[in-house]
């Protein structure tokens, strides 16, 4: 299926030419391997894929033993996948680098050679284990890979011709109609029930078939599992315990994690590890509370209030919805139409999250829990930076509706108060765009164009 990030990588490839390496970071299963094999297969003469998750200790060996003598390195990996090495014109591929963080360390020896190009593959890039007793080399290009957004989504679908009506009604900002609007958050309603795992999406759009889908979403929880229970050595026990919460955490009105969930006393300081592990693999995202809505978000960042929201919002609704041990059929109508009734704010905030962060941008709200003034109590769901800083009016604050009728009073209070501050108010809805009383209300298939 077709991904934007091949454009990255053809950008990288004739940038580069062969002056440093790409490392694509992402959680299990986005389809990094995939991606890498098959832009190898379209762009290079011949390629070799070092698979670390199979690869055998003789090839494993190369990378510590013969260093010193490339020729015989080549040689030797040209013969043990039978593969003809051409220079320039080749590509080798280390996939699951995490796994043999030696041959991650070469990649200053190879590239500096500079016969072949190279890509590497994996996923907790920056855990302490997978950079224990090697040198990070500066020759590599680092590149993260999301699930698969919206527009992915509409061209697996066979739906190409989406997209470019939504951008033209977001930059015209004229509304789209109530036919088109009402085809477009249906597809919506389909790629946050169905997620952007491609696995996932590929059964999806053969079948239509919600709980064969569902299978799959399941099968990559449970490798995510298995991960941790092979990876966060020391800490696995705090990470599960923190992915089991996310649904629950998000389910209840406000948002932000609770330490307490966890056990009692528990400290922010004794999980910092644990959460820093799910934000790294790349299973959840992390959106912290800034306490000064302006210039520097990260400068007030308030690392005890936070939320937590999964990655991929197919598999939140897989992770949330498991007491059958499947996600009914049912179910999946009732989200498809709107007629869940609970639950449908976490899933619609955190389909925003995730489009946010795949589009680049650093997860915050806002909170301001105060007893003694009422003007200042407020809570908005995300806060979102201006590209180009100016002296004022860079901060836009948005709010995340599922519902047809809502209040706004946070958003209201927001704008009177950091009036200075605020660039433009956006609330993302179900409904079709408009602007009203100095708000801009957007589609929520919208966010990734923000």
């Amino acid at each position: 299926m077709k991904r934007k990030i091949e454009e990255k990588i053809l950008e990288w490839k004739q940038q580069s030419n062969g002056r440093t390496a790409l490392l694509i970071d992402g959680a299990r299963r986005v389809g990094k391997s995939y991606i890498a094999e098959a832009f190898a297969k379209q762009n290079y003469k011949s390629y070799i894929l070092i698979d670390f998750n199979k690869a055998s200790d003789d090839i494993k060996t190369l990378f510590d033993e013969d260093l010193d003598d490339l020729d015989r390195l080549f040689m030797l990996l040209s013969a043990a996948y039978n593969t003809k090495l051409y220079e320039r014109e080749s590509l080798i591929i280390f996939d699951e680098v995490q796994l043999y963080p030696r041959a991650r360390a070469a990649i200053k020896f190879l590239v500096s050679d500079g016969r072949y190009d190279y890509m590497e593959t994996g996923s907790l890039m920056s855990i302490k284990k997978n950079v224990e007793n090697i040198l990070i080399p500066s020759e590599e290009r680092h590149i993260k890979m999301y699930p698969m957004d919206f527009e992915e989504f509409l061209w697996a679908k066979g739906e190409e011709m989406v997209m470019p009506v939504i951008k033209n009604s977001f930059e015209n900002k004229k509304p789209l109609g109530q036919a088109l609007h009402r085809k477009i958050i249906t597809l919506f309603r389909e790629y946050v029930i169905i997620g952007g795992m491609p696995q996932v999406v590929e059964e999806y759009t053969k079948t239509g078939d919600f709980e064969a889908a569902d299978l799959i979403k399941r099968d990559i929880i449970s490798l995510y599992r298995e991960d941790i229970q092979k990876h966060a050595k020391g800490y696995e026990s705090k990470v599960e315990s923190i992915f089991d919460e996310i649904p629950s955490q998000l389910s209840k009105h406000e948002k932000r994690f609770t330490l307490s969930s966890l056990g009692k006393g528990a400290r922010f300081r004794d999980y910092e590890s644990a959460f820093l592990w799910l934000q790294d693999s790349m299973i959840a995202n992390i959106c912290f509370n800034s306490t000064e809505p302006n210039l520097g978000l990260k400068l007030n960042r308030d690392n005890s209030s936070f939320k937590i929201y999964m990655g991929d919002t197919g598999l939140l609704i897989s992770h949330a919805f498991d007491e059958n041990g499947i996600v009914s059929e049912d179910i999946y109508k009732k989200l498809l139409f709107g007629k869940l009734e609970v639950n449908e704010g976490m899933i619609f905030e955190n389909v925003v999250a995730q489009m946010l962060a795949t589009n680049g941008k650093k997860l915050y709200f806002y909170s301001n829990p105060s007893r003694d003034d009422k003007d200042s109590r407020m809570e908005i769901d995300f806060l979102l930076a201006k590209s180009k800083i100016t002296n004022r009016h860079n901060i836009s604050p948005i709010e995340v509706k599922s519902g047809k009728n809502y209040t706004l009073s946070s958003l209201n209070k927001f704008k009177k108060k950091y009036n200075e501050q605020l660039n433009v108010a956006y609330v993302l809805h179900v409904n079709d765009l408009k602007e009203e009383g100095g708000i801009v209300y957007l589609p929520v298939y919208m966010t990734g164009l923000l």
